[in-house]
């Protein structure tokens, strides 16, 4: 099935609004097995609107909107895709039904421009929105099928989870069927070609590399009509996989890297915490967007000057005279002070030079000391990150990741 992603928005034209819709349903799609071939996007415009979604059915079986749903006079995708078809817009009492209870529910005033949004083209399956107010709608016609979606993410992601997901499933014969190997320390270039005899030739199973900052997320993806014959596949390639990455896999699944190191914390039931400089809290904080973190990390201090060094984690004035914030020295007592304060299994220090500024020839914008000490035994590395502050900073977060899971995995906690 080859399908289009459509965006309306003229605030996606102008940069004014970032496009993660089209992403989002890319990558689901692929997991479906549906060839997503063009994305487009236009603004709230009638004329050109109607053009491209023309264009998107003459090439494609299946066509997603998002965007152009809502109550405002510039929103128009649902009327376009009327008149295309030429369908009359019924106002649907369940959906208008829904809509005043919204607003009920969060004891807010409904104006009267609201009400566009429970006018359906006539004979069109309404999608349930868990999350808003402008329901999904799909047309099938012709052997041709428009999913219309509101443009908020979660909105989207919502109705198409919830309902899309169901009805493409239903419509298709084939069992798809993915496994992911999330990596660290190891480059995307460099594990794509540890693949490459595999990539070159592959029909079924297929391999997909995503990288983003410090990983690489390796999907495997089969299809067929036996579940098991469809598992025997994919046993043949992890075991393949295993074989050539081995420690570099982090986990078998899509969490990133400060996902799965905070998920072993908890199963392991080893408890942290942190003091951070150079990354001003990122670590905590990545830490924190973990549902259950709070069982295993208990304490993080940003100690950004030398002062708050001082104070809070009693590193001596004589170090930091002597040897400077950014030193090993630094790091170690950062990290076992720390740990005396805590009582965490585990506690971590960084300090280090971001940037762009505050860099010399002996100390260059870029260098690192991370320290760890885990139950009594500590270890401070030494590293030099390349690029901008942010960068240098993340870069720094995913290598603590890393070492915190390198630590309790060989502690075999």
């Amino acid at each position: 099935m080859k399908c289009e992603i459509i965006s309306v928005g003229t605030e996606l034209l102008v940069g004014d609004t970032l496009n993660t819709n089209a992403q989002y349903l890319s990558r689901e799609l692929s997991l479906l097995g549906i060839r997503v071939i063009y994305h487009t996007t236009v603004g709230d415009n009638p004329k050109r609107l109607e053009d491209v979604i023309k264009i998107a059915l003459e090439r494609s079986n299946l066509v997603i909107t998002t965007g152009g749903l809502g109550p405002t006079q510039d929103d128009l995708t649902k009327e376009v895709v009327a008149d295309l078809f030429g369908k009359e817009l019924i106002q649907d009492e369940k959906v208008k039904e829904d809509l005043l209870q919204y607003f009920a529910n969060r004891e807010f005033v409904m104006t009267d421009n609201n009400l566009k949004q429970t006018f359906i083209p006539e004979a069109a399956e309404i999608l349930h929105n868990p999350g808003g107010t402008a329901p999904g709608i799909m047309i099938k016609e012709q052997g041709k099928t428009i999913i219309l979606l509101p443009g908020p993410p979660r909105e989207m992601m919502g109705i198409f989870e919830g309902a899309v997901l169901k009805l493409i499933k239903k419509d298709r014969n084939k069992l798809v069927v993915s496994r992911y190997y999330n990596l660290s320390d190891i480059g995307e270039s460099a594990a794509e070609d540890r693949l490459l005899d595999l990539i070159d030739v592959q029909e079924n199973p297929t391999i997909a590399t995503y990288a983003k900052m410090g990983e690489v997320l390796i999907r495997i993806t089969a299809n067929g009509n036996d579940e098991k014959v469809i598992n025997g596949l994919l046993d043949k390639y992890e075991a393949i996989m295993i074989e050539r990455f081995g420690e570099n896999i982090f986990t078998f699944s899509r969490d990133s890297l400060s996902e799965a190191v905070g998920k072993l914390l908890i199963e392991k039931n080893v408890t942290i915490a942190t003091a951070e400089s150079c990354t001003g809290g990122l670590i905590a904080s990545q830490l924190t967007e973990i549902s259950g973190i709070s069982k295993v990390f208990g304490m993080g201090i940003v100690s950004y000057s030398n002062e708050a060094k001082q104070k809070i984690l009693h590193v001596s004035e004589n170090t930091l005279l002597k040897f400077g914030a950014v030193s090993p020295e630094t790091a170690r007592e950062m990290c076992d002070n720390l740990q005396k304060i805590s009582g965490a299994d585990l506690a971590v220090s960084v300090t280090g030079i971001a940037g762009p500024e505050g860099g010399s020839e002996e100390k260059p914008v870029g260098l690192v000391y991370i320290g760890l000490n885990y139950k009594g035994n500590t270890k401070v590395t030494q590293w030099h990150f390349k690029g901008d502050r942010k960068i240098v900073q993340q870069k720094t977060a995913t290598k603590v990741f890393h070492l915190i899971r390198k630590s309790v995995v060989d502690k075999g906690e």
